[in-house]
């Protein structure tokens, strides 16, 4: 970790960048495939899941056009909710895409998550939520498989504390 040490008496003065927060963008860039507009993100930090994630989406249809430290995605011309199994499974982050894509095609077949390995995270909790929204979900050959005719609204109790 970068750090400033400070010494002398003077008052300090300048400009600091901040990345931003890879776990917030990862979702956010997520949910911009549920619409047909162009959406413009900005401080979107440059890190590998960030990249994977947005790679994972243009494989799929979505247009996306990467500056700096912003990203603009268009998803309406998305031709598949069978997101790329190699790539994709190399992030934690892979199975958001489920949520953006049930809610606007009805299906989806997405990684089981892989990514850093700080212990168990199952992601038991998050498709007995989709289930109780009327979801039908299959995990097989390692890719989580959605469907659903009509989502619907449900009061979802989870057994335990999640942690994405």
């Amino acid at each position: 970790m970068e750090q400033y040490i400070i010494k002398g008496g003077r008052p300090l003065n300048g400009e600091v960048t901040i990345s931003g927060y890879k776990n917030a963008a990862l979702g956010i860039i997520a949910a911009a495939i549920m619409t047909d507009e162009t959406v413009k993100i900005e401080n979107v930090p440059n890190v590998k899941d960030i990249e994977v994630l947005l790679r994972a989406i243009e494989d799929i249809g979505a247009k996306v056009e990467r500056s700096k430290n912003s990203v603009k995605i268009n998803a309406s011309k998305i031709n598949s909710v069978s997101v790329d199994f190699d790539y994709i499974r190399k992030i934690r982050a892979s199975y958001y895409l489920l949520g953006a894509l049930l809610g606007k095609y009805k299906s989806a077949q997405v990684a089981l998550p892989g990514g850093c390995n700080i212990g168990s995270r199952p992601i038991d909790q998050h498709i007995k939520g989709f289930e109780a929204l009327g979801c039908e979900v299959k995990i097989e050959h390692g890719l989580i498989c959605a469907q659903t005719v009509n989502l619907a609204g449900a009061h979802i109790y989870f057994d335990g504390s999640s942690v994405g």
